[in-house]
């Protein structure tokens, strides 16, 4: 009897091994399947717990650096996930487990964590078994199982199951992090060819097909094609004309047989037209992608539309021939008026001195045309220099109102100043050149009956200086290049308002145009910052000489492209600045931590990172002014920086002047923040005061610290994890615990109740949120 047992369970044995080998298979498919990530841990989480018999299952991922970040539950509710969540020894079970090499079997887990001061939730079960998720040297996480039903305890076949099961969960990881990165890198590709400057088209070398186009190639054909029609309909009727005068018919000559010996094009100027005339002109590359036989896989053409480069040419032509008719038509008078004074012997002295007038008279006019050309170079190169200094406003356009009419006396200026005009920061002379321009420029282009109007009002910290005309009006299309060298009907009004806007940029402000339309009228305004009681918040210019080495602003520069680091590193430098470099995002943190720049200007797009993210996942770069440097200038991507908290935006190719001016102004909106108020409670961050209801509360730093963060991120929930890196970064003791206590001591001195707080609200699990003062 004892013998046939032995024999059935001699095969019972391998039976029993075939099923859970069976089991183990289809649970490494069913993880398989799926290269999404929070699916993958889904399914490793339960394939787990059905291999062993768990009730529960948790799966600890960690990043490339050993960072815990997703988490994935199994058998709980959705309140116990939550205990879990905020369990404050959760972050040290997890650095724990890491460490752990080996799996870990135990029949009570409460007695095995109390060895080590942690106190376990009640929720824990009592069997526990976990095993790391590693894949040759690399650790993707830890998996948790517990509570195996009816108190039985994890056994050591089931353990060796989930350590074969958990090798390939690290596998079913790494694909799924190598395709999002795969995904990643794709999208971030098309994102970027997609907003490309210059058109570009991929065809199918084998068939000829389009495969994909970008919106500026759309842009660029766009008016060859009919209403509503594909793009791919125009490979059928356009004809391409070569620089060579050869023509191309794409009906007659189709692209597959063109394909088939596809060589390279560098920069040719092909005119693309239709049956009914139409055309453009296009800067044409051709780049064929062949296969190791030498067959033309793809095909990659890119298109860059030449009529703007043509009006820019046409506009520069222009632009020399009013200067040269400018300077002619005095020197013309100069000519003939020095000609009559050596040849004529019998005139009289008072035809001698209209001679010398007309003389004195055009040589000065030569001379302010020199001059606008000097300060238009200038501009360019960004060596103009002002000096600021606190200026009363009704001055400023008195000087100028008497400089304009004296030259015309015939004409009409009304002035409006607001009674509340604080003095503002300027160089009197260049300011007062400005209104002159501005003038002048109204002018021209207002009925001579009707007056010019000046005005100026405050704007918070700035004063807007307005001039305005009732004359012609300008379209929406001509307003955006009014301050464009190039952009002006003759030479003086051009190189003028192009002053202008430099001029006023290097105080720090900005000029714009309006116009309700053509006969309407035309509105220019410009900013100039208000004077304060401490006239040394105020940056020197971009050719002003450098603070003291102790006072001189340190600004940090983030771009991977060597050319732009250099060039505004030594434009700011110039100005003053101190200037630390780099070209890697990972370096941003600890620069932030170790050298404390007081602005950060980052570029848009990094190698393997976008600069709208970095905004979100550094938390370094929260509390800083940002100035975001990017190529593109798109209104969406603009206002998504803004809503993460970019201060400014400059778009390249930028001028040294433009730059120096948006670093001083981010840097003076920052010191002028205003204090927080919300209820009774009053925050003044220049002096670090907390009071409550008039009465001073007293605070360590750390409290203040943690105080502060909260307020300066008002409305937003700041994360637990944000506010122990950033108060407690070098710190080995800091955890959520610790947070919670400094939160209690605040909300005790502060006299907020914690069951209904006012000042600091909880978001359990997640962090702690101030309200704006709205809410309150």
């Amino acid at each position: 009897m004892k013998q046939h047992d032995a024999e059935n369970g001699e095969q019972a044995r391998p039976e029993g091994e075939r099923d859970r080998a069976s089991n183990l298979a289809a649970a490494i498919l069913r993880i398989s399947l799926s290269l999404d990530l929070k699916t993958v841990l889904s399914e490793i989480v339960a394939g787990a717990r059905e291999l062993t018999g768990a009730r529960r299952g948790i799966i600890a991922a960690v990043d490339e650096s050993g960072v815990p970040g997703d988490y994935v539950f199994s058998g709980f509710t959705p309140d116990e996930e939550r205990e879990l969540v905020d369990w404050p020894d959760g972050l040290r079970l997890v650095e724990h487990l890491h460490e752990l090499t080996e799996p870990l079997r135990v029949e009570n887990l409460q007695s095995y964590l109390q060895e080590f001061g942690m106190t376990p939730p009640l929720i824990f079960p009592a069997a526990f078994q976990g095993a790391p998720v590693r894949y040759r040297e690399a650790s993707f996480g830890y998996l948790f199982l517990g509570d195996k039903g009816e108190g039985a305890a994890f056994t050591a076949a089931d353990e060796e199951m989930l350590l074969l099961f958990a090798s390939q969960a690290a596998a079913a990881i790494g694909n799924a992090r190598v395709h999002h990165r795969e995904q990643r890198a794709r999208m971030d590709l098309e994102t970027l060819v997609d907003t490309s400057p210059v058109g570009v088209v991929v065809f199918d070398g084998r068939s000829g097909r389009m495969v994909s186009s970008n919106r500026e190639a759309h842009r660029i054909v766009q008016s060859l094609l009919e209403p509503g029609r594909p793009l791919e309909e125009l490979l059928e009727t356009a004809v391409c004309r070569r620089a060579d005068g050869r023509e191309v018919s794409l009906a007659e000559f189709p692209l597959v047989q063109q394909f088939e010996s596809a060589q390279v094009v560098r920069s040719e100027e092909i005119v693309v037209s239709v049956p009914d005339g139409r055309s453009v002109r296009t800067l044409i590359n051709v780049s064929p992608i062949k296969s190791g036989e030498s067959v033309t896989e793809s095909v990659v053409v890119t298109l860059q539309d030449l009529a703007p480069l043509e009006e820019v040419e046409s506009a520069r032509n222009q632009f020399l021939g009013l200067v040269s008719h400018e300077l002619r038509a005095p020197l013309s008078a100069i000519k003939g008026s020095a000609v009559t004074l050596l040849d004529e012997t019998r005139l009289d002295s008072a035809e001698m001195r209209e001679f010398h007038r007309i003389i004195l008279e055009q040589a000065n006019q030569m001379r302010g045309l020199i001059a606008d050309l000097l300060d238009a170079g200038r501009i360019d190169t960004g060596t103009l220099s002002v000096s600021p200094e606190s200026t009363s406003v009704a001055n400023l356009v008195e000087q100028a109102r008497t400089t304009f009419l004296g030259g015309d006396p015939s004409r009409r200026v009304a002035v409006d100043l607001a009674e509340d005009l604080p003095p503002v920061m300027a160089d009197r002379h260049r300011i007062v050149q400005v209104l002159n321009n501005l003038l002048d420029n109204a002018a021209r282009h207002a009925v001579s009956s009707s007056a010019i109007r000046v005005a100026a009002a405050r704007d918070g910290q700035d004063v807007v200086v307005s001039v305005a005309d009732d004359g012609m009006g300008m379209a929406p299309e001509r307003l955006a290049h009014l301050f464009d060298k190039h952009g002006g009907g003759t030479a003086s009004h051009g190189l003028g308002l192009a002053i202008c806007k430099g001029l006023v940029e290097a105080h720090g402000g900005r000029i714009r145009a309006a116009s309700e339309g053509p006969r309407r009228g035309t509105t220019i305004s410009f900013t100039l910052p208000a004077a304060r009681n401490n006239e040394a918040d105020f940056a020197p210019a971009a050719t002003s000489a450098p603070a003291s080495p102790g006072a001189r602003p340190r600004v940090l520069v983030v771009d991977d492209d060597p050319n732009t680091l250099r060039f505004v590193r030594n434009t700011l430098a110039r100005a003053g600045y101190e200037v630390l470099v780099s070209g890697n995002a990972k370096d941003i943190a600890h620069l932030i931590r170790d050298k404390l720049p007081q602005l950060v200007l980052l570029d848009l797009v990094l190698p393997d990172d976008d600069g709208l993210e970095l905004l979100q996942s550094v938390p370094e770069l929260a509390e800083l002014p940002v100035i975001l440097i990017t190529a593109y200038g798109r209104d969406e991507t603009i206002a998504r920086a803004f809503e993460l908290g970019v201060q400014d935006y400059v778009v390249k190719p930028f001028s040294p002047t433009e730059l120096v001016a948006r670093v001083r102004a981010a840097l003076r909106r920052n010191r002028e923040s205003e204090p927080f108020a919300l209820g009774g409670l009053l925050i003044d961050f220049e002096t670090c005061k907390v009071t409550m209801r008039g009465e001073e509360v007293q605070l360590t730093a750390t409290e203040y610290e943690v105080l502060r963060l909260l307020a300066v991120s008002a409305g937003k929930v700041v994360p637990h994890k944000k506010l122990l890196e950033r108060v407690w970064n070098k710190r080995e003791n800091a955890d959520p615990n610790l947070l919670r206590i400094f939160v209690h001591n605040l909300r005790r001195k502060l006299g907020d109740d914690a069951t209904s707080p006012n000042f600091i609200l909880n978001h359990r699990g997640i962090g702690y949120r101030m309200p704006v003062p709205d809410e309150s």
